[in-house]
């Protein structure tokens, strides 16, 4: 008997093991691991310049994290056109002035930015299981204390970006014409994306579309207005991916096929893989964002990230 045994404990132990470096691994290691994406969109009119586009997403600031802060300051060497923030920003009360620093350099760029929920409410320590269901969308009717999101806004429209909360606005842009509609965060059930609906100025050279939370009801109406690029954040892609398969959640109602990177997006394309998408689809992009909620540090086969976009003429 007891040689039936050594072996099985040999295994016990060796998968205790492995699982406990693992754990250690995704929470140690992963989440500051920080990863530039590269990615081409063909998204602009025949005879364009290429466009850079800086996608910053999902910070979740706490002003110790200094290799985070270093790492997202010295983005601004890449000299992006555009910077597009697609929010939260912040995981501490005191973090809008570390926040401000960290963007550094690309805070004089063009930029634009929308809000998310930590944006407006601070981290709350919860249960990682309620991300399999719809538990955890009302948690911020239950903290209490909120974020100075007021001094954030105005430290980043201070210093030039645009606020598209609710906002259609237009950016001369590397010589492009740039037109930019926003919405507050979804997620929080705070978007009204009927009070800036309207079709793509037929005079931009390209429309594009920003929200936090890449929920379908945003989505939809931002492709059937024409917008030829959509860009939010939210999902952390999946956060804890699983090898071989991807995300299990997203956090909304996007399927987790999109939870991160490129895809192309057209009214109704939820229940569609991007492989059927129609020749004036949309082209989407997530991003997987660079924190998380500091309770919650966890990242495994999805390091935190920042994208930068080129964009190029669309093929005829």
């Amino acid at each position: 008997m007891t040689s039936v045994w050594r072996p099985l404990a040999g295994a016990t132990a060796a998968a205790v093991g492995l699982g406990a470096g693992a754990a250690a691994y995704a929470t140690w290691v992963e989440p500051r691991w920080f990863v530039l994406r590269r990615g081409d969109v063909p998204c602009l009119p025949a005879g364009a310049s290429a466009l850079r586009v800086l996608h910053l997403s999902d910070l979740h600031l706490v002003p110790d994290q200094r290799r985070k802060r270093d790492w997202v300051h010295a983005l601004e060497d890449l000299e992006p056109d555009l910077v597009v923030h697609t929010g939260d920003h912040l995981a501490a009360m005191d973090a809008v002035p570390a926040a401000l620093d960290t963007y550094g350099g690309l805070l004089d760029r063009p930029g634009a930015f929308v809000l998310g929920s930590n944006d407006y409410y601070p981290p709350t320590r919860k249960n990682p299981l309620r991300y399999f269901n719809d538990s955890h969308r009302k948690g911020a009717e239950l903290t209490p204390e909120v974020l100075p999101t007021q001094d954030l806004v105005d430290g980043l429209t201070g210093r030039g970006w645009e606020d598209l909360t609710h906002r259609r606005v237009r950016l001369d842009v590397a010589g492009l014409d740039l037109e930019l509609v926003g919405t507050d965060d979804a997620h929080l059930e705070r978007d009204d994306y009927a009070s800036v609906s309207a079709p793509a100025a037929a005079d931009a050279d390209l429309t594009i579309g920003v929200t936090h939370a890449p929920y379908r009801r945003v989505l939809d109406p931002m492709a059937a207005d024409g917008a030829r690029l959509l860009i939010a954040g939210h999902t952390h892609g999946g956060q804890l991916r699983v090898p071989g398969h991807g995300a299990l959640v997203t956090n909304c109602d996007l399927d987790t096929s999109r939870a991160r990177g490129l895809s192309r997006w057209w009214p109704g394309a939820g229940a569609r893989p991007s492989s059927q998408a129609p020749t004036d689809a949309a082209w989407l992009h997530v991003s997987a964002g660079l924190g998380g909620n500091p309770y919650t540090p966890f990242r495994f086969c999805c390091r935190p990230e920042a994208t930068l976009l080129t964009l190029t003429p669309a093929s005829p």
